[in-house]
């Protein structure tokens, strides 16, 4: 009998009392600004490169039922939390005639912390795109230059937005691990990759934000993309997930660095809200409660569009190639494209995200 109110118990874990209860309604915010990669792009790619993949269907079937330039099949992050605001979805910065009312996103798929020159100097390219986070910065810098009279203005208008920093970094380690350095190198760039991320951070602050949330690394090592392109018989590389350990320790290397630098941040800046968003653990809480939450066991570390392999994954035959097969139903995977998420896993990791970071903004409901 107590077994029958394990999904119930577990849905309200991760819908407690309904989104409203412990939404972001009650914390007024007027905007949101995001800065990032892929996992929260919603079309700026497409727009410097209307030929990448992520530009026509299957992209975007379930939710919008045509590609918007999200990495996924539906709704990202950004999305819930724009939704849990009572927000619109925040429109991409390079979205002609579009309205930034309520907030930008300057984010590209495929971006980078560091700046290519810096990549290049360890020898590391970034192949998807030469927008990095301080050209995304750049682009804020324009925008507020449009929208503001000055900079008491400037702090006004950003007083009630929401900022994400992130995720970023992420493709600098993916790009170099892919292009041949080791754990050991890459673990390497972590202090500069986040130094680069708290000076972003202090940049839009100096611009007048007032509430950030820094997200950290997804555990990596669960990924397709990790698990075809790093596949071993050595049984004891994974973990009781069958996730990747090194990968994943270098995610969890790189979050503790962050978490470190938030908390100096935060010291520095008394008069602003700044948490950490802890995605490399709401994803975990997935796969640990996947059946009670849907997700076939079976199919966990399998691509939900993408063929060949263990993992449904080829780099070859990516998602969005031709004859590249979708599955029928992409909310029985968390992994989209071997990549990216699902727009139900980033549905459940965003409601889990928001159930903890709401109160560290002091809203009122």
């Amino acid at each position: 009998m107590a077994a029958s109110f394990l999904p119930l118990l577990l849905l309200l874990l991760v819908f407690p009392f309904g989104s409203d209860c412990f939404g972001l309604k009650g914390c007024k915010f007027d905007a949101i600004f995001q800065f990032g990669d892929s996992l929260a792009d919603t079309g700026n790619l497409i727009r410097e490169n209307p030929a990448t993949p992520f530009s026509h269907l299957p992209y975007g079937k379930t939710f919008f039922k045509k590609a918007t330039g999200r990495c996924s099949n539906g709704l990202l992050m950004v999305d819930y939390f724009a939704l849990s605001a009572g927000l619109p979805l925040v429109n991409p910065y390079l979205k002609k005639k579009a309205s930034f009312t309520h907030g930008v996103n300057f984010a590209v798929a495929g971006s980078t912390a560091l700046p290519l020159n810096v990549l290049a100097q360890n020898n590391i390219s970034s192949p998807v795109t030469n927008t990095s986070l301080s050209k995304q910065l750049d682009w804020m810098r324009s925008h507020l230059n449009t929208i503001c009279s000055n900079k008491t203005d400037c702090t006004k208008k950003l007083k009630h937005a929401l900022f994400f920093m992130g995720e970023i970094g992420g493709n600098d380690y993916n790009y170099a691990l892919f292009e041949g350095k080791t754990v050991t190198q890459v673990k390497d760039m972590v202090p500069r990759v986040v130094q680069t991320i708290m000076d972003a951070t202090k940049r839009v602050i100096s611009y007048g934000a007032t509430r950030v949330i820094i997200p950290g690394h997804f555990s990596m090592g669960c990924l397709p993309i990790y698990l075809t392109g790093f596949q071993t018989n050595d049984s004891t590389a994974y973990d009781e997930f069958h996730c990747l350990k090194d990968f994943n320790d270098l995610a969890s290397y790189h979050n503790s660095k962050l978490k470190q630098a938030i908390k100096l941040l935060k010291k520095e800046n008394r008069n602003v809200i700044i948490t950490y968003g802890d995605y490399y653990n709401a994803l975990f809480w997935v796969f640990r409660h996947a059946s009670l939450l849907g997700f076939d066991r079976t199919l966990l570390h399998k691509s939900c569009c993408g063929m060949g392999g263990d993992y449904s994954f080829n780099v070859m035959q990516i998602c969005g190639f031709p004859r590249v097969p979708v599955c029928s139903d992409p909310d029985k995977h968390i992994s989209w494209d071997g990549i990216h998420l699902t727009q139900k896993t980033y549905q459940i990791m965003a409601h889990r995200l928001i159930h903890d970071i709401a109160p560290e903004f002091h809203c009122g409901n």
